[in-house]
């Protein structure tokens, strides 16, 4: 039997788009009401779901799968994890945020996470 998380808890809010933001990236508040994708080290307030008309939908909470990069693979449990500055996530022992993660294929570098 396998274990789906999808769905679960799933939350998104619309924002107004930074000109550079694309979907499936991690996101942080900008500036009023407006998300940008986050540099390396910063901690993301979700992942961006999709980009239309100068609108981003940004997944607030719930389950998301993201990659990740770095010398040392996420964890299964609570995980400090970073935007990497390149479109997914890294372990960090600075800054960050505290995440559950509930899965990590480390042959693909993709990590399953609750927001």
């Amino acid at each position: 039997m396998s274990v789906s998380f999808n769905g679960c808890n799933e939350k998104s809010v619309t924002f107004i788009a930074d000109d550079e933001l694309t979907a499936g990236v991690p996101v942080k508040v900008s500036e009023n009401d407006t998300v940008s994708a986050c540099d390396a080290g910063d901690s993301f307030c979700g992942i961006c779901t999709s980009v239309r008309n100068g609108y981003a939908t940004v997944q607030l909470g719930g389950f998301a799968v993201i990659p990740f990069t770095g010398s040392t693979d996420p964890s299964v449990g609570y995980c400090t994890l970073a935007a990497d500055g390149s479109g997914g996530v890294k372990v960090t022992a600075t800054g960050g945020r505290s995440l559950l993660v509930v899965n990590v294929d480390a042959a693909s570098d993709i990590v399953g996470i609750m927001l």
